[in-house]
C-alpha cells in the first residue's frame, strides 16, 4: 500500500522556515516541569529524535552539557542548525537521519525527547532503541501540543475543515499516523511500558495563546498536510478560502488555551 504523501521521508520539504517562524514554543511551565520530573539538575546528555528545526533541542539546551538532534529531513537540520547559531547555542550536534536508525552509546543518555513525532516513527522500535541508550533513571519524553486543528472551538472548526477538504483532494491520500501507532497517552504509555520502561505517567499544561490570521496560516504552512509542497502550488488560493472561512477579515485575532502534553517514561 502506498504511502500516505504526508508520511513519506520528505513530507516537510520547503516548509522548515514555517515551521522555525510560526510553530509555537512549548510552554516554560511544561519544560520546567519535564526537567524537574526526569531529575535534571544541570549536565549530562539530551537526545532529541526526529528533532526538526530544534523547537525541544534549543530549549532545553541549557539544562544538559551536549545535545544529540536527529531528523529525517536535510532542510531541518539545516534550519536548526541556523537558528541555534542565532541564538548562541553551540553545544548541538546535528545528525541527518532516521530516528530508528540512530547510533548512540548505550547508557550515555539522560533523557530523549521525541516532540510532536511520535506518531511518525515506529514507536515499538524508536523506546526499545532508546531504553538501551538511557543511563539507569533516565528518562524519555514524548511531547506535544494540541493542534488548531483539534478543539471544538469555531474558528478551529473553521480551520479544520479546509485543512483537511484540501489534505482529501491532495493526490497519494494522507493519514493521521504511521499504520498502527498510537496517539492518546494511554496508547502511548502501553507502547512504553512494553518496551521495559518503568514509573510512566502523562501529563498536560494549558496556556492562553492569541493568534492572527497571519499566524494561523503561517502554522498551517508548516504541517505536513498543508505545506506549499502538499497545496501544489495553490497556496494562495488555499488561503483565501481559509480566510473566508475564518470570516474574511485579516486583522481579526483567534483565542484558545493552547493544550501541550507530555508523556515520561523511566528506565529503572
Amino acid at each position: 500500500m502506498e504511502t500516505p504523501f504526508n508520511l513519506r521521508p520528505d513530507a516537510f520539504q520547503g516548509a522548515a522556515e514555517a515551521y522555525v517562524r510560526y510553530r509555537p514554543p512549548y510552554p516554560k511551565a511544561m519544560l520546567a516541569a519535564l526537567l524537574a520530573q526526569a531529575g535534571r539538575g544541570g549536565g549530562g546528555v539530551l537526545v532529541d529524535l526526529a528533532c526538526g528545526p530544534g523547537r525541544v533541542a534549543l530549549d532545553l539546551a541549557h539544562a544538559f552539557d551536549a545535545v544529540i538532534a536527529i531528523d529525517l529531513e536535510p532542510e531541518m537540520v539545516a534550519a536548526g542548525a541556523r537558528e541555534a547559531a542565532r541564538r548562541g547555542v553551540g553545544k548541538v550536534s546535528w545528525r541527518v537521519g532516521r530516528a530508528e536508525a540512530a547510533e548512540i552509546a548505550a547508557g550515555s543518555a539522560d533523557l530523549v525527547t521525541i516532540g510532536e513525532a511520535f506518531h511518525r516513527l515506529d514507536q515499538g522500535v524508536v523506546a526499545a532503541r532508546a531504553l538501551g541508550w538511557l543511563k539507569p533513571g533516565g528518562c524519555l519524553a514524548t511531547m506535544g501540543t494540541e493542534p488548531i486543528l483539534r478543539g471544538g472551538e469555531p474558528w478551529k472548526d473553521a480551520v479544520a475543515a479546509v485543512a483537511f477538504g484540501w489534505a482529501e483532494r491532495g493526490s497519494g491520500g494522507w493519514a493521521p499516523a504511521r499504520v498502527g501507532a498510537e496517539l492518546e497517552p494511554a496508547g502511548i504509555e502501553g507502547v512504553l511500558r512494553a518496551a521495559g520502561f518503568a514509573m510512566v505517567t502523562s501529563h498536560e499544561v494549558f496556556e492562553p495563546r492569541t493568534w492572527s490570521f497571519e499566524e494561523i496560516a503561517g502554522w498551517l504552512r508548516s504541517l505536513s498536510i498543508c505545506s506549499d509542497r502538499a497545496l501544489g502550488g495553490d497556496r494562495a488560493a488555499f488561503e483565501r478560502e481559509l480566510l473566508a472561512a475564518l470570516g474574511g477579515d485579516a486583522t481579526q485575532v483567534f483565542r484558545e488555551e493552547m493544550k501541550a502534553s507530555w508523556t515520561l517514561a523511566r528506565k529503572a
